[in-house]
This record gives structure tokens, C-alpha cells and sequence, in this order.
């Protein structure tokens, strides 16, 4: 039994000692169970709205101010006209329109009835689905206190419109964050591996003793995964486009090229990985950690972004993927272009460049 028990102070100081697997084992569930707590979640709070209201009169005023009295709703712009719409829904960041017609007030006055518009950005169901609902019970809570004041009952009615997705089909909301997911963990864990394996097996000092270029190395091993990488992604769009019926408003060759920078944005986060990395199981580690929880939770794939705490939308700017998943959903649900997009891959070009700063920085350091 003391053989025994001195057998496991030893293994209890062996992993003291070992930061890395301290980090593992104490570091990562702890993570896990933060994200997934505070990502994870289905209310709606401060939601980017804009107001068309082409009455202006003292009822749509208090029925807006009503609205932006609650946690849910937040007014990004009050629109001019209904042009603007369309505008502003492909820019991105609004989730609902609420559009007051004309003589609201003295509808409700003469005729007991008046309406309004929601016009919703589907392109996530769930989050189009709760803002209606959330608008809804908003106004019914509103035309009790105002028949409370008046003889006769009044009614207003809300009508809504899905725009992008009228069927509110969920596969048009995950094909796109699916395509980013498959890219990202493909690309760079697989990158990542394959170049630590060959400083893992001692090939490495082989190749670089070779007459190729440490840069031609590289290369050559990243070339087959952009390759495979696109024949993925061009696989992806295919079965969505025809099985699931999700359409590519965008023009295909800028959505093929905004693939294309993407995975080399992958690849070079995964060649700066194996920089890090001494062996496979650290790459894989690393990979898995750095890469799959945070593109899975923290990139607008299922959850928005905008629900989160404050300190995980902070954290999301420097998740890759969120800005492809913008791209891609812009591109094929709203037919958006570089004129709208343009931030976003510049943003993806920025990363590519900082990533392979950073790797050819280490990997001197490793030669020297």
C-alpha cells in the first residue's frame, strides 16, 4: 500500500509540474462550461430595429417610445422612406422594421382600427420568430391601456413579412455557418498536423536541409488543402443550392473567391498553430481548443452574437469565422456585394497577414 501511495504523489507531482496539462484539465472544462453558459441562450436583448413611420403623430410616438423601453429592442435609425429597407436589412446589422402607415392616429379615432408593418430579417428564423412575438405582445399590451382611456375599443393590427426567408426554413441559416465550420477545422487542424508531423518524425530538418525554399515547404504542404478546401466548399453550395433548394442571389465567382481567402485565412492560422506545437496531440489539442469551440459558439453559427454578454461580443472579433459566416449569408440570402462586404474581407486579409507575420517570425527563431 506505501508502494503504492508514493506511486501516486509521484504521478500527482509529475502533473503539478506539467502547466500544460493543468491547462487541460482544469482550464478547459472551465471554459467550456462558461461559454457554452453564456452563449448558449435563446432571449433576445437589444435588438437593432428601425422605424419607418410615415404618420409621426402622438400615438406611433408612444407606441415607439414603448418599444424602446424594454430590454429587447434597440432603434438604429429611423428610416425615410421605404427604399430604405432594403438597405439597410442587407447592411446587416438591423433584425426588424416596424413601419407605422399613414393617419395611424386618426385611423384609430374614426375607424377603430389602424396597422402596422414587421418586416423581419430571416435569414435567422428563430431570431425573426421571437422579435415578432416580442413586437406583438408589446403592441396588445399597448391598445388595452389605450381602450382603457377611450369609449370605444380600438384595434391595431400587426402584419409581418419574412424577408429572405418567407418559409422560415432553418437549413437557409445553417448551410452558410456549416460551409465556415467544415473550412476552418479542415484547413487549419489539418495543416497544423500534417507540418507537425514532420518536426514530430524529424523530417523536417530533412526538407529544410533540401535546396527548397522554407516558403516553398510550406507551400507545397498547404497547396493540397486549398484544393480540398474549395472542392469542399464547392460541394457544400452544391447540395444546398439543389437538394435544399438555398439560393445564391450573389454572384457565385466573388462567393468562390470570398472561399478562397478564407481558407487561406484557415491555413495560415493552422501553420502558425504548428509553429507552436511540438507534436500532433498538442496540434490536435490546440486545434480543437482555439479553434472548434469558438467558431461553433462565438461566430453567429447558431447563437447570435448580439445576445451574448458584452465581454464574448468582444471576444468574437477575433474569431475568423464570424466574418466569413457574415459574408457567405450575406452573399447567397441577400444578394449583397463588396460594396457591402468590403470591411469584412478586408478584415479576413488583415488576419491572413497577421497570422503569416507571426509564423515566419517563429519559424526563424526555430532555425536559429
Amino acid at each position: 500500500m506505501k508502494r503504492f501511495s508514493g506511486f501516486v504523489k509521484k504521478e500527482i507531482y509529475h502533473i503539478l509540474r506539467d502547466t500544460r496539462t493543468l491547462v487541460i484539465l482544469l482550464g478547459i472544462p472551465i471554459v467550456q462550461v462558461l461559454l457554452f453558459g453564456f452563449a448558449i441562450t435563446n432571449e433576445i436583448n437589444e435588438a437593432k430595429i428601425a422605424i419607418l413611420d410615415h404618420s409621426k403623430d402622438e400615438v406611433t410616438r408612444a407606441l415607439t417610445q414603448r418599444l424602446l423601453a424594454t430590454d429587447y429592442f434597440l432603434l438604429e435609425e429611423n428610416l425615410q422612406s421605404q427604399a430604405d429597407i432594403a438597405r439597410i436589412f442587407q447592411a446587416g446589422q438591423v433584425k426588424e422594421v416596424i413601419v407605422f402607415e399613414s393617419g395611424f392616429a386618426g385611423k384609430l379615432q374614426k375607424e377603430q382600427q389602424a396597422h402596422i408593418q414587421l418586416i423581419l430579417d430571416a435569414t435567422d428564423p428563430n431570431t425573426a420568430t421571437t422579435l415578432q412575438n416580442y413586437t406583438a405582445a408589446i403592441v396588445m399590451d399597448f391598445q388595452q391601456e389605450l381602450n382603457q382611456q377611450q369609449a370605444l375599443p380600438a384595434s391595431i393590427t400587426t402584419r409581418s413579412r419574412m424577408y429572405y426567408n418567407p418559409e422560415l426554413k432553418s437549413v437557409f441559416f445553417f448551410v452558410p455557418g456549416i460551409i465556415t465550420i467544415i473550412l476552418m477545422l479542415l484547413s487549419a487542424m489539418m495543416t497544423s498536423i500534417s507540418i507537425t508531423r514532420e518536426k514530430e518524425l524529424g523530417t523536417m530538418e530533412v526538407l529544410l536541409a533540401s535546396p527548397m525554399q522554407p516558403a516553398q515547404i510550406i507551400l507545397g504542404k498547404v497547396t493540397p488543402y486549398i484544393l480540398l478546401s474549395l472542392l469542399n466548399a464547392l460541394i457544400i453550395l452544391a447540395l444546398s443550392y439543389y437538394v435544399f433548394q438555398v439560393p445564391v442571389k450573389g454572384n457565385l465567382a466573388l462567393l468562390i473567391g470570398e472561399s478562397v481567402l478564407f481558407i487561406i485565412t484557415a491555413l495560415s492560422l493552422g501553420i502558425l498553430i504548428s509553429t507552436v506545437a511540438s507534436t500532433q496531440q498538442v496540434a490536435l489539442m490546440a486545434s480543437l481548443f482555439a479553434l472548434m469551440l469558438p467558431t461553433i459558439l462565438l461566430s453567429g453559427f447558431i447563437f447570435p452574437i448580439e445576445n451574448m454578454p458584452e465581454i464574448l461580443q468582444w471576444i468574437s472579433h477575433v474569431i475568423p469565422a464570424r466574418y466569413f459566416i457574415t459574408i457567405v449569408r450575406g452573399m447567397m440570402l441577400k444578394g449583397a456585394g463588396l460594396d457591402i462586404l468590403w470591411k469584412e474581407s478586408l478584415i479576413l486579409v488583415g488576419f491572413t497577414c497577421l497570422f503569416i507575420l507571426i509564423s515566419v517570425k517563429k519559424f526563424k527563431i526555430r532555425l536559429e
